[in-house]
C-alpha cells in the first residue's frame, strides 16, 4: 500500500489503515514520518485528554469508564495506553486492551496499547504521531494514558490539551501529587478509589498545596473531584470538569498547542541531529572511542562535543 492510499484511508477513518498507520509510527519508519506528513493538514480537531498518576492509581477503569461516558454524547474516541516495555519482546507489557474489550465492538472507539520502550516520562516517543494518526481519523476525543512512572511523568503537559492526574487514598501515592512535577502539570484532580479510607484527607492534602500557589483573578484553578472508577461514580462529573476546562481554556488553546509544537520539534531535531552525526560526521566506531576516552578521564563530554559540533559546522560549510 502506497503511502498516499494509505493517508488517504487513515483520513476516512479506516480502522485497519490506522492501525497500519500506528506500526509504521511505532518503528520509526520513513513511512511513518511521510505519512504524518500527508495526514498533517487534516489534524488539529480532536481534544487530546491526558490521565497520569502512579501505578495502581485505577487510570486504566477510569479510561474505560470515560470513554463509555463520552460515548453516550455521540462522540468518537481514541484510546492511546502506554505500557510498560516487555523486556523479551519490546512490546507494551500490559496490554491495556484486554482490559478495555467492553469496547471491542464499538466502531466509534479505537483503542492502541503502546510500549514505553525505554523513554521516559510516561510516554512513548511516538505518542504525539499516534494522537495525529487518531486525529486524522476524525476521533472527537483522544484519551492518552501514560504509563505511571510518578513524579518524572510530565510528558503529557506537553502532549495533552487537558492533564489529568489521578491519585489514590490511603497508599502513599497522595503525596506524590504534592511533588512539584505532578501539582504544577494537574489542570484537573482526581481522587480515584474515594470509597477508601482517607480519601477525603487526600483532597484535603491537595487543596493545601493548591491554596500555597497564587492564582490570578479568572486563572484557572485545578478542581478535585473524588471518583470511583469501578462502578462510575464521579466519571459523569469529570467529564463535565474536562468540558469546563476546554471552554475556559478556548482562546488560549493556540499557546498551548504553539508551545507543543515547539516541544515536538526540538525533540525531533534533537534526535535527527544525533542521527546525522552518528551516520555522517563521526567515522565507524568513533563515537565508542570518544566514550572510552571519557570513561577514562582523558576527555571531558563538553569537549567532546564542542568538537563534534565543529565538525559538523564544517562539514556543512564544506558541502
Amino acid at each position: 500500500m502506497t503511502s498516499s492510499n494509505l493517508s488517504q484511508r487513515v483520513i476516512e477513518g479506516d480502522a485497519r489503515a490506522v492501525a497500519r498507520a500506528i506500526s509504521l509510527i511505532e518503528d520509526d519508519t520513513p513511512s511513518g514520518a511521510e505519512l504524518i506528513r500527508r495526514i498533517f493538514p487534516s489534524t488539529g480537531r480532536a481534544y487530546l485528554v491526558g490521565i497520569t498518576g502512579p501505578p495502581g492509581s485505577g487510570k486504566s477503569t477510569l479510561v474505560d469508564r470515560l470513554t463509555a461516558e463520552i460515548r453516550k454524547t455521540a462522540k468518537t474516541v481514541g484510546v492511546v495506553a502506554v505500557d510498560p516495555t516487555s523486556p523479551f519482546s519490546g512490546g507494551a507489557l500490559l496490554g491495556d486492551r484486554v482490559r478495555m474489550q467492553a469496547h471491542a465492538g464499538d466502531a466509534g472507539v479505537f483503542i492502541r496499547s503502546m510500549a514505553t520502550r525505554g523513554n521516559l516520562g510516561g510516554l512513548a516517543r511516538a505518542t504525539s504521531d499516534v494522537a495525529l494518526v487518531l486525529d486524522a481519523a476524525g476521533k472527537d476525543v483522544v484519551l492518552i494514558e501514560t504509563v505511571g512512572v510518578g513524579q518524572d511523568e510530565i510528558d503529557i503537559v506537553r502532549t495533552a490539551d487537558v492533564s489529568i492526574v489521578t491519585v489514590v487514598p490511603g497508599s502513599g501515592d497522595e503525596v506524590q501529587a504534592l511533588k512539584a512535577g505532578i501539582m504544577e502539570i494537574a489542570d484537573i484532580f482526581v481522587v480515584n478509589k474515594a470509597d477508601r479510607e482517607g480519601a477525603d484527607r487526600t483532597v484535603a492534602s491537595i487543596d493545601a498545596n493548591l491554596s500555597l500557589q497564587t492564582f490570578a483573578p479568572g486563572e484557572w484553578r485545578p478542581p478535585i473531584l473524588k471518583t470511583e472508577a469501578t462502578t462510575g461514580r464521579g466519571v459523569a462529573e469529570l467529564l463535565a470538569t474536562i468540558e469546563r476546562f476546554r471552554a475556559h481554556t478556548a482562546g488560549s488553546q493556540g499557546s498551548r498547542r504553539r508551545a507543543r509544537a515547539e516541544f515536538r520539534v526540538r525533540e525531533l531535531l534533537a534526535q535527527r541531529f544525533v542521527q546525522h552525526v552518528e551516520e555522517r560526521v563521526l567515522g565507524a566506531d568513533e563515537l565508542a572511542g570518544i566514550l572510552d576516552r571519557i570513561a577514562a578521564r582523558e576527555l571531558d563530554p563538553y569537549a567532546a562535543v564542542d568538537e563534534i559540533v565543529r565538525r559538523t559546522v564544517k562539514g556543512a560549510s564544506a558541502s
